[in-house]
């Protein structure tokens, strides 16, 4: 088979991340049998310094003409100067906007390796989970296109006061919680419903939406929890949860607190997903949840592998290719396995190696080709 991916590497370690995961998926489309194809666009402060504006209409429309699209991290300090409408941030709204996905998946998961490099301690991490054992698995689907990142803003006269609009829809709400419930439908049917009800009329609507779509899903136990206190239980038992979803503003902050979790940033993939599209494919944007990381950029010391699970997940979710997608989650495993780590995970045992963001990618690539 054969796949279009476009790929934005952006700015910061974004190129050096997304240079492993690509080859990566080639490893994958030789041992299989599958062709990818790459058109590499611009977005992002690159695309400013080179064009003036984040998102280029070029880019934009070869990226519709894609599969899926993978992306490395946009933005930096260089550019935090520039009003709203051109910092390199709004690239990604307006990708997700254009490109119709609509709901972000977002695993957070503790893998036995990096066991030592989670804060929390192991009688906290066995409380909530119910193997009984030190480690938690749950994903935030996190709304994309709506709340107070789409809504109505503005500045005063006088420009003393400002405001932003937090808006939803019927529709909105509802296909996000779909998502969230296919998702917990194959997992361990739990669903947290994370919102502000007790003040926010937008999310007594997300309320009002769960208590309708809920009853499709009889097999699913359905919870609520207000965002406050969720943050806080993500810390005190994050085994407790299993799919948990929310606005677009709870999904960014609590997705982020979650990863601290992990052992870092850098180990996380995510998943953007909208309607199926051509020969019933899901149209998705893939990107690892950390940011651009400017003061490592160059540095050959980056972790990939954000990068390359949010590879996986598109072979996954964009591409109905479970095998393939299994197989570059078991080549990552086996390099934390061996004792490579990159420097964000390192230090916690002596059993380790400390590599680089090079050497941690063709290690993968060597367990994807055995």
């Amino acid at each position: 088979m054969n796949y279009a991916i476009a790929l934005v590497p952006g700015d910061g370690i974004g190129p050096e991340v997304i240079a492993p995961a690509t080859d990566a998926l080639d490893a994958v489309g030789d041992k299989y049998g599958h062709i990818f194809n790459y058109a590499e666009l611009e977005a992002g402060g690159k695309a400013v310094d080179t064009v003036g504006e984040p998102l280029p209409a070029g880019t934009l429309e070869a990226a519709k003409e894609c599969d899926a699209l993978l992306l490395g991290a946009v933005g930096g300090p260089k550019w935090d100067t520039l009003p709203g409408h051109l910092r390199p941030e709004r690239a990604l709204l307006g990708l997700r906007a254009g490109l119709g996905v609509f709901a972000n998946l977002r695993p957070a998961y503790l893998l036995p390796q990096l066991q030592k490099a989670c804060p929390l301690k192991d009688e906290i991490l066995i409380a909530g989970n119910p193997e009984k054992k030190p480690t938690f698995n749950f994903l935030i689907v996190r709304e994309l296109t709506g709340g107070l990142y789409f809504g109505d803003r503005g500045r005063s006269g006088d420009h003393k006061s400002a405001f932003d609009t937090e808006t939803y829809s019927w529709e909105e709400i509802e296909r996000t919680l779909r998502t969230g419930y296919d998702a917990a439908m194959v997992r361990r049917k739990k669903l947290c419903l994370v919102d502000k009800a007790n003040v926010l009329e937008s999310s007594r609507l997300w309320r009002e939406v769960a208590g309708t779509v809920s009853k499709e899903y009889p097999e699913v136990e359905t919870s609520y929890m207000y965002v406050d206190n969720c943050a806080m239980q993500i810390i005190r038992c994050p085994g407790q949860f299993d799919v948990i979803v929310t606005s677009n503003l709870f999904g960014d902050i609590l997705s982020d607190e979650a990863s601290v979790l992990t052992g870092s940033i850098g180990m996380l993939p995510s998943a953007s997903l909208g309607a199926r599209g051509k020969a019933e494919r899901t149209m998705g944007m893939y990107e690892p949840i950390h940011g651009s990381a400017p003061d490592i950029a160059g540095k050959d010391i980056a972790n990939p592998l954000g990068t390359i699970l949010s590879a996986a997940l598109m072979l996954r979710y964009s591409f109905g290719l479970e095998k393939e997608a299994a197989a570059v989650e078991t080549a990552v495993t086996s390099v934390l396995d061996a004792g490579l780590r990159t420097k964000d995970i390192a230090g916690f045992s002596e059993a380790e190696t400390i590599v680089g963001t090079k050497a941690m990618g063709e290690a993968v690539l060597k367990a994807l080709e055995k």
